[in-house]
């Protein structure tokens, strides 16, 4: 691995941190957040939000990764099933019936009232399937070693690496599907995209793509430090029967969370040979999730990015342009805003 390609020199680091979606890519600045995806026809569609002001909360070291996480969660999951249901009005050539639970929800809560709802559970289902996949499974999986040894802090690490390991070979595992394969491509221009911006070089597919598809500062390094850090917590923790400690790493959560926030936030501030040592299970995951993308996918990136650099007083809109290029304004949005993250924040969501 190539450190000198990644922490690059003289690079200025950027606020601008992002997600890659289904056919694009959402960025968020320091007061919008531009989400751009790659229509059928070769046109972009473009959907622009202010961002809220932080609450108080966002100050309070360890809370602040809570809250940032959480608010994470239903903003990504929110865009994504936003670029699912565009994706699904672009597609003239396939019209989708509704199923009777999205027309009942329709019926009951009106519409937008619906889509919250989906979008909730989209939410609740994703944390369950998490804790139950690669909190509760590891742990109970590892009751099996206490067979063939008895020294608590060598079974909460066996655990740590189960976890680590169920956690890398689901990424591998989804990472062969090639809806998947295209969003790590997304996932690589909004990391080539970046580095072309902090490095002062004009926003062009051409000078983007020399860049590498791995940074620094991924939002996917939290989630390997959350790992590393639940296996050193959960260590001190004992042995005790299987409720105890299904307990007992559900209730510390939040601090793992925590703890994992504020380690991402000084490892964005530092190119330090510490931070780049900590880093590199991060950046082995990145290999996963980002793949070379194409031109056209840098395109997406690129008009994401130059919306939220803009300087003027942002607001809520949908543009839509041809293949040539040139967005136009379509509809205003009456949307409210979502929560403006703390300072440096913005620069640690997915890359």
């Amino acid at each position: 691995m190539d450190f000198s390609k990644i922490f690059i020199k003289n690079a200025s680091p950027t606020k601008v941190g992002g997600q890659a979606i289904l056919e694009g890519i959402m960025m968020r600045g320091k007061d919008r957040i531009a989400t751009v995806l790659r229509k059928p026809d070769g046109g972009m569609h473009m959907k622009i939000e202010p961002l809220k002001k932080p609450s108080k909360w966002k100050k309070v070291p360890i809370v602040r990764g809570v809250v940032a996480f959480v608010d994470s969660l239903v903003t990504g999951t929110s865009i994504l099933l936003y670029s699912a249901e565009m994706l699904e009005h672009f597609d003239t050539e396939n019209v989708y019936e509704k199923d009777k639970m999205t027309l009942w929800l329709e019926k009951r809560f009106g519409e937008k009232g619906a889509l919250n709802a989906m979008l909730y559970f989209s939410v609740v289902l994703a944390i369950v399937f998490t804790v139950g996949v690669f909190i509760i499974l590891p742990t109970a999986l590892v009751s099996a070693f206490k067979y063939l040894t008895t020294n608590e802090i060598a079974l909460n690490l066996i655990e740590g690496v189960v976890r680590i390991l169920m956690f890398v070979i689901y990424i591998a595992a989804i990472s062969k599907m090639e809806d998947i394969k295209k969003v790590f491509q997304y996932h690589g221009a909004e990391h080539k995209t970046i580095h072309c911006y902090e490095n002062k070089l004009e926003l062009t597919p051409e000078n983007a793509q020399q860049f590498e598809t791995l940074h620094p500062r991924c939002g996917t390094s939290f989630l390997m430090f959350v790992m590393v850090i639940s296996l050193l917590l959960f260590s001190l923790l004992g042995w005790p029967n299987l409720l105890i400690r299904i307990g007992s790493r559900l209730l510390l959560i939040p601090v793992v969370a925590g703890l994992s926030y504020e380690l991402l936030q000084w490892a964005g501030r530092s190119d330090s040979w510490v931070v780049k040592v900590l880093s590199v299970p991060g950046l082995l995951l990145q290999k996963l999730t980002t793949k070379t993308p194409s031109n056209e996918q840098l395109e997406v990136a690129i008009a994401a990015m130059k919306e939220v650099l803009k300087e003027e007083e942002p607001r809520a809109y949908v543009a839509e342009c041809g293949p040539e290029g040139i967005f136009t304004e379509i509809e205003e949005e009456t949307n409210e805003e979502i929560e403006k993250p703390n300072d440096g924040e913005a620069g640690r969501g997915e890359k």
